[in-house]
């Protein structure tokens, strides 16, 4: 099966009313999550840009990859599954039973690696196994 994806113009039209530098950062963080997780679809849900395994029980919650959206003026890569993810470098944040994020605040924290390890183990994870 192959992923569903936004396209570029519907991408950036849902990103464009986000403040100040969001929208570059949201795009550039976009292009990460297709390089660490090509299978994942991607779609406008919980006010963000999520990205699912589309073949996943529960859809875009249990096949959760991950999601990019705003909170409180910040930009915030979230992991619904975050709590289970390895995060050597510690750049997870959160306290909930199982969700987890990373605050993206330049170009250099979409560039950090640990993102993109982060993209792909939860890509892996599965929640039902």
């Amino acid at each position: 099966m192959s992923p569903t994806r936004l396209t570029d113009d519907e991408a950036l039209a849902f990103v464009s009313d986000w403040p100040d530098d969001l929208p570059e950062l949201a795009l550039a963080l976009r292009k990460v999550v297709f390089n660490a997780a090509p299978n994942a679809s991607e779609k406008v849900a919980f006010n963000g840009l999520v990205y699912y395994r589309a073949d996943a029980k529960y859809g875009a919650i249990g096949g959760n990859v991950c999601g990019i959206g705003v909170k409180d003026g910040e930009l915030h890569l979230g992991f619904i599954h975050g709590a289970m993810l390895p995060d050597p470098q510690g750049i997870l944040q959160g306290k909930g039973k199982a969700k987890r994020h990373t605050v993206v605040h330049t170009m250099r924290d979409v560039r950090n690696g640990a993102i993109a390890k982060l993209i792909r183990a939860s890509a892996d994870y599965r929640a039902d196994a």
